[in-house]
């Protein structure tokens, strides 16, 4: 029986059949953290894949992450030293860019249901609050007069094209982000007779894309945008997220983005910018690019059977920590992560096994009739593509199971 087969995950050396994670021998990490299931970061991918990306990109274009991919406060401190900045999207998050010491003003918050006391916060913390709604810009004009403080605001809006190929629409038609094009003028002059700060545009359009030439599009297309927009502003737009899209393969036949075409389409604009929006920080917004390849997650084997010819590996870790990977609540067409015996990566003995954790649904599948080392009781299986929307992406509290650790080497 033939099954597609994923890429190699090259980023992580092995050696004597284990893989090396920070330069530590899995089995050995294993009983570093002390117990499993567990997630595990690399720091050396992450510090590579930025820099990476910063030799491509124009020199004068700002890198953020966005927190919502992973917020684990250590890894958000070692990319605070990375990046130019932040985005968040809740007032947990923007809790934990601050305590990495990041200058507020590089600090964006974003999201459709921002409550009062959110705004609230992000005022007394005067970061770069993006509008979504008109009601939410008023009352972000009433608590300005109640706090005192000036509010600096960015207007997110909605344009009316859309990234092709994404996992994850986010503009164009109907939608709960942002503030539609065409009303964006309006809002602009309006802006001008309130008590608060503009300091420019957000215009994001979708998320998880391996298609260089739609991202070329889309990005053209918000540059162009911004510069009509900027005529209608009550000042110089000093700030201008083109969001990112950048996307990660994750499933057989999936390839790695080509970065070239996005990065000279950015080389193109970024002269045109300038000269169009002279004080604009042009700010490219990044998440599971960033991250999503630097990390694994790690379960024990607990449990081997054979039940009418298949073979079930059963582990102590599932979709309770790692949701995406067990298909998220049962897609009509489920596709595998890439997934392996993390010690034993060069084994000779093989076969076609489902890894299954230890729900009781039967939705808790990491690995259905994957092609797998043959694995017994103790190995540790290894899902690869984890470091980004994994944790905090999963219903952890599901069933009581305890919860998965996470670890930066």
């Amino acid at each position: 029986m033939l099954k597609p087969v994923h890429a190699p995950q090259t980023q992580f050396p092995i050696h004597d059949g284990c893989l090396l994670v920070g330069g530590i021998a899995l089995t050995r990490l294993a009983q570093r953290v002390g117990s499993t299931p567990f997630y595990a970061y690399d720091r050396v991918l992450l510090s590579a894949r930025v820099a990476q990306l910063r030799a491509a990109l124009p020199p004068e274009m700002c890198l953020h992450y966005s927190i919502k991919a992973n917020p684990m406060p250590a890894l958000v401190q070692h990319m605070a030293g990375l990046v130019d900045g932040f985005d968040v999207a809740s007032g947990r998050e923007l809790r934990c860019a601050l305590d990495t010491g990041l200058v507020p003003e590089h600090i964006s918050f974003a999201g459709p249901g921002k409550t009062d006391a959110e705004l609230a916060q992000a005022i007394a913390a005067q970061v770069l609050i993006h509008i979504e709604s008109v009601s939410e810009l008023e009352r972000l004009d009433r608590l300005a007069t109640v706090t005192g403080y000036l509010p600096r605001v960015v207007v997110r809006v909605n344009p009316d094209f859309e990234l092709k190929s994404s996992g994850m629409k986010m503009a164009g038609g109907a939608r709960q982000f942002g503030i539609d094009a065409e009303l964006v003028p309006e809002v602009l002059r309006w802006i001008g007779s309130l008590n608060l700060d503009f300091y420019g545009l957000q215009i994001f359009c979708g998320s998880q894309n391996l298609k260089s030439a739609a991202i070329v599009e889309a990005q053209t297309q918000t540059f162009q945008l911004a510069i009509e927009l900027a005529q209608h502003a009550p000042r110089a737009l000093r700030f201008l997220n083109i969001g990112g899209g950048f996307g990660i393969p994750y499933f057989p036949g999936e390839l790695p983005l080509d970065l070239d075409p996005i990065t000279r389409n950015l080389q193109h604009w970024m002269p045109l910018i300038t000269a169009a929006l002279p004080q604009a920080r042009v700010v490219l917004e990044l998440g599971r690019y960033l991250v999503g390849e630097a990390g694994i997650y790690v379960a024990k084997v607990i449990d081997r059977k054979e039940s009418r010819g298949q073979t079930f590996i059963v582990t102590d870790g599932g979709m309770h920590h790692h949701l995406a990977a067990s298909g998220n609540l049962g897609q009509v067409i489920r596709k595998n992560y890439p997934v392996a015996v993390g010690n034993k990566m060069n084994a000779a003995e093989r076969e076609f096994s489902s890894v299954v954790g230890p729900l009781c649904t039967p939705l808790d599948l990491l690995a259905d009739q994957m092609e797998l080392a043959k694995a017994q009781t103790g190995d540790l299986i290894v899902v690869f593509q984890s470091g980004a929307y994994g944790l905090t992406a999963s219903p952890v509290d599901f069933l009581g199971h305890a919860r998965a650790v996470e670890i930066l080497v």
